[in-house]
């Protein structure tokens, strides 16, 4: 039986303006579907968590955060264990955030600011050194670029094979031209569809999947050469450049997080 997380529903009160909860998620923890009267930052140490709101489908590595405005329902899956956080914010106080449910870049200042607050296990901010925290920990997450999805969905009749395909291969090294000639359309007239309905290029999208799954891949033993030759990389080099394109620091810095 998969865990199941009951979180504060939409009938119960807040307990202040702003306010934090830590959680440790076993894997496969389920999250049922539950809205608030605040909005919520979600996020995560350790894994990727997945959470559906709105039609929208959004997968959240540890270096983004997941905005859920206010009335929004939503529920979420994580398939790993993971180390939970939750900054909820009063509809008034949130109001310079998106109106969008969004992922958010999390800045180094964010990360280090979440960190300590965990560690210190702090629910309210008492002290007016931790409410300037907050407050600094409010301006760095609306500074994150914000962003709608990290892996795109679409429903364009050519890019679903594509998408479904990298879901179960992300280290797929089928080209644009081969998808093209599979799909009997022009690699132009894919390209285009990538940009217009994704918001990247077929190759910004690949990166993506082989990102996250090379999340994967460390978590579960393999050393950093042995994920850059599984994702099709012919040396470490160029697999530590995309790495930390995404997650900004490196693969080792990740591996030694997870230890």
């Amino acid at each position: 039986m998969r865990p199941v997380y009951h979180p504060l529903g939409a009938e119960q009160a807040p307990v202040a303006d702003i306010f934090f909860y830590y959680e440790a998620f076993l894997p496969n923890t389920i999250t049922p579907k539950h809205q608030h009267t605040w909005g919520q930052v979600q996020l995560s140490s350790g894994g990727i968590m997945e959470l559906h709101a709105a039609g929208q489908r959004l997968l959240a590595p540890s270096q983004y955060a997941i905005w859920v405005p206010a009335g929004i329902e939503h529920e979420s899956y994580t398939r790993r264990s993971i180390h939970y956080y939750s900054m909820n914010i009063a509809a008034s106080r949130s109001l310079v955030f998106p109106r969008e449910t969004c992922l958010l870049t999390v800045t180094p200042i964010a990360k280090t600011i979440v960190n300590d607050l965990w560690a210190r296990q702090i629910s309210v901010a008492e002290s007016d050194a931790d409410k300037r925290l907050v407050e600094v920990l409010i301006d760095q997450l609306v500074l994150g670029q914000a962003q709608p999805q990290f892996l795109p969905s679409s429903r364009d009749k050519l890019l679903q094979p594509i998408l479904q395909q990298l879901e179960l291969d992300p280290a797929s090294h089928k080209s644009l031209n081969i998808w093209a000639s599979e799909l009997h359309t022009t690699e132009r007239t894919l390209a285009r569809r990538c940009q217009d309905s994704l918001g990247m290029s077929f190759t910004e999208l690949r990166q993506r999947y082989k990102f996250i799954y090379s999340l994967q891949l460390l978590r579960e033993g393999l050393s950093i050469k042995e994920v850059a030759l599984t994702l099709g990389y012919n040396q470490t080099s160029p697999y530590i450049v995309m790495f930390k394109k995404y997650a900004q620091y490196s693969p080792e810095q990740y591996r030694r997080q997870l230890a």
